[in-house]
C-alpha cells in the first residue's frame, strides 16, 4: 500500500464521481481488485492509487472474444437421391 491514507468506500465514490452503491458494485463485480483494499469484518479501506492503476490497466486490455464455436456457421452438404424420388421424403 502507498503512504497515502486508506480511503472509505464513500471517498472512493467521491473520487470517481459515482454513487456509493456503484462503488460497492464495482467491488462485488471485481472492477476494483482485491489487492487494492483491505477488509476487516465489514470494514473496507481502499488504496486509491492502486485502484486507478488497476482500472487503467483493465481499460487498456482488449476485450476477450465471445465464447462459442470457432466456426459458428458451418456449411452443410445435402445429398439427394434423384434415381428414387420416394427416398427424398
Amino acid at each position: 500500500m502507498s503512504d497515502k491514507p486508506l480511503l472509505t468506500i464513500e471517498d472512493v465514490a467521491k473520487h470517481f464521481k459515482v454513487s456509493t452503491s456503484t462503488a460497492r458494485a464495482w467491488v462485488r463485480q471485481g472492477y476494483i481488485p482485491k489487492n487494492t483494499y483491505i477488509k476487516i469484518g465489514n470494514t473496507y479501506r481502499f488504496d486509491i492509487d492502486k485502484i486507478v492503476a488497476a482500472l487503467i490497466a483493465a481499460s487498456a486490455t482488449p476485450p476477450a472474444p465471445p465464447a462459442g464455436p470457432e466456426d459458428p456457421v458451418s456449411p452443410v452438404q445435402l445429398e439427394l437421391d434423384l434415381h428414387n424420388p420416394d427416398n427424398d421424403l
